[in-house]
């Protein structure tokens, strides 16, 4: 029977000469690393000549190899996207591997619809739409949706605009849309404020001020002062929302621009989304230990993952350095794109800029993440020697339960993991076996749903309960049930009219009282706190869900299949309440049930 060494011996000497990807393994299977090559003949024999020069990683790669499988492709191209698609799957740990695994919101406008409106989407797509984002943090597309609503007259709603409602929404009393539903707006002067949207989202403030400034004067002259009024107030806000934005006066132009900065082993890569001139967001990738891995391997890395997710690729890539792939990189974004895509090392003049302030950028982000992971360090090794447990914790998992007067109990879990909430391993639970507004058997439920079934869920270092010591007792008693009883558990309260926190060992009658200014205390509670707002989150959902049936089911005409119909089509109660009594018809109703539905919404 061949030996392992023998058998690796035998795929290098029987490599193909095509382009293609190559997984190296280990004794028990695991891929370890994962490229593509041009030839993969070449490129994996490379890395076993004798001699061979390989730095610490490599040379540390090579040594654990004890497989490999290779897939061959059509183009260098292929290669490429396999690769991508292939370390996102398997996260090999010789790889740079980002840890992110969000889609980035995107605001969606279809200019193609009679009557478009804006709305967020995760996902962009080939539709005729025009797409404009990533927007991160999520408190730049809530801002700059908060200004849109604000300066342009743009429709909020989601029905059938046709001109026919018997009357408008408090959006047009407030001046906030033109009413096209009753036909107070045609279609060609809402499409102007469209062009409008359009200009602001792509950044080109000039002609979107003097198109605006053009309006304001046409109202004076014709001594509509109301209307002037309002357009110079329009203008103001326009200015001064953009001249926050605005970093520069290069032409407008998609750009993201990536920056990074070192300190130590230490690593953080920054992406700037600039949009027409205007900075709409940013995102930094951050690795501990990442001294082994080059500049340029760090930048290709983030590019191909990066980009593999999201479904817009701006027009121009700016990055720190030179790499080899780059032409590829180009070719493979502009087939994203539909257009043609640049990537660039600027070594001077604005683009240079650009970079320069990613890497500003970069650096500032570095030195908060490496404060944070100081503190989650102290944190741990704090509730190691308080809670007496065997290792400071690496995974802490919270449990909470909400309810109104025992009405529909949900539980949430949360998971913090080496210094942030994961949030792929949230989980939501409604509450199945439980009458009424009883915590402590609801808590009991939820940790034997969790921790009495297989899932691929790694088990947690430490369970964080939001409670005293009945929650605590419950939770203790369903471990024992499941068989895990060897999980660290604690119950984290405060007493009536107390600020500090309490901290509730099992087998132990009196808490530990934190101090409030450990970084202990501030992890638990950042744990218990998102426990809590991802519990309410669902109940309100829920209630919400419930709130709309039992108004819709007090109909008789109604059925669970019509309701359904109807909110799909109209959205919401609101809109259900302000539709047309045609639009209503043409949704299936009579005109007996129409006129239950108006008492019933009114």
């Amino acid at each position: 029977m061949a030996t392992a060494s023998q058998a690796l011996d035998s795929k290098l000497a029987h490599l193909p000469d095509q382009p293609g990807v190559y997984l190296f393994k280990d004794r028990s299977g695991d891929v370890l690393y994962i490229g593509k090559a041009a030839r993969l003949a070449d490129r994996v024999r490379s890395y076993f000549l004798k001699g061979a020069d390989h730095t610490p990683k490599t040379a540390l790669l090579v040594s654990h190899i004890t497989d490999l499988e290779t897939m061959v492709t059509r183009s260098e191209l292929e290669a490429l996207i396999l690769e991508s698609n292939l370390v996102k799957r398997h996260r090999p740990r010789f790889n740079v591997v980002l840890r992110d695994d969000k889609q980035y919101p995107y605001l969606r406008l279809p200019v193609k619809d009679r009557f478009p409106r804006l709305s967020i989407v995760r996902r962009v797509q080939k539709d005729g739409a025009l797409y404009y984002g990533p927007y991160t943090p999520a408190g730049a597309l809530r801002e700059t949706l908060k200004v849109i609503k604000k300066v342009f007259p743009l429709a909020t709603c989601t029905i059938d605009i046709d001109g026919t409602a018997e009357r408008a929404c408090i959006e047009f009393e407030i001046k906030r849309c033109m009413a096209p539903c009753t036909g107070q707006q045609t279609q060609e002067e809402y499409h102007r404020i469209v062009r409008q949207v359009r200009q602001f989202l792509e950044g080109h403030d000039r002609e979107l001020v003097d198109d605006l400034r053009a309006q304001m004067d046409a109202a004076a002259t014709r001594e509509d002062f109301e209307e002037a009024a309002r357009l110079r107030d329009r203008i103001f806000k326009i200015e001064r929302t953009l001249e926050r934005q605005r970093i520069t006066q290069t032409a407008s132009i998609d750009q993201d621009v990536l920056g990074i900065a070192r300190h130590g082993a230490s690593v953080d890569l920054q992406v700037l989304f600039v949009r027409g001139g205007l900075l709409i967001g940013r995102k930094d990738f951050f690795w501990l230990e990442s001294a082994d891995a080059t500049d340029e391997e760090l930048v290709r890395s983030a590019i191909e993952q990066f980009y593999n997710k999201e479904g817009q690729p701006p027009r121009e890539l700016l990055i720190p350095v030179n790499i080899p792939d780059a032409g590829l990189l180009a070719h493979w974004l502009s087939d994203k794109r539909g257009e043609p895509v640049r990537v660039l090392a600027p070594e001077r003049g604005t683009k240079h800029q650009l970079v320069l302030l990613a890497e500003e950028n970069a650096a500032a982000a570095l030195a908060d993440h490496l404060r944070n992971e100081e503190l989650d360090r102290q944190a741990g090794e704090e509730l190691q020697r308080v809670l007496r447990l065997k290792t400071a914790p690496r995974r802490i998992e919270g449990f909470d339960i909400s309810n109104t007067m025992g009405n529909q109990s949900v539980a949430s879990m949360v998971v913090w993991e080496e210094g942030r909430m994961k949030k792929s391993d949230y989980r939501r639970f409604k509450i199945a076996s439980v009458e009424g507004a009883n915590d402590f058997a609801s808590m009991h439920e939820v940790v034997t749903r969790r921790y009495g079934r297989m899932e691929d869920l790694v088990l947690p270092d430490l369970v964080l309960i939001d409670g005293g010591l009945g929650q605590l007792a419950s939770a203790r008693a369903a471990l024992q049930e499941v068989g895990r009883p060897e999980l660290a558990v604690i119950g984290l309260a405060k007493a009536k009219g107390e600020k500090d926190e309490r901290v509730y060992l099992p087998g132990r009658k009196n808490p530990i009282v934190l101090r409030a200014n450990s970084p202990a205390t501030h992890l638990l509670q950042r744990v218990r706190d998102e426990a809590h707002r991802f519990a309410v989150t669902f109940h309100r959902t829920l209630r919400g869900k419930t709130l709309v049936t039992s108004q819709l089911d007090q109909i008789i005409g109604i059925g669970s299949i019509t309701r359904t119909k109807l909110l799909k089509q109209f959205g919401s109660l609101a809109n259900l309440a302000q539709a047309s009594e045609e639009a209503l018809r043409e949704a299936g109703l009579s005109e007996r049930v129409v006129r239950q539905l108006r008492r019933e919404l009114a």
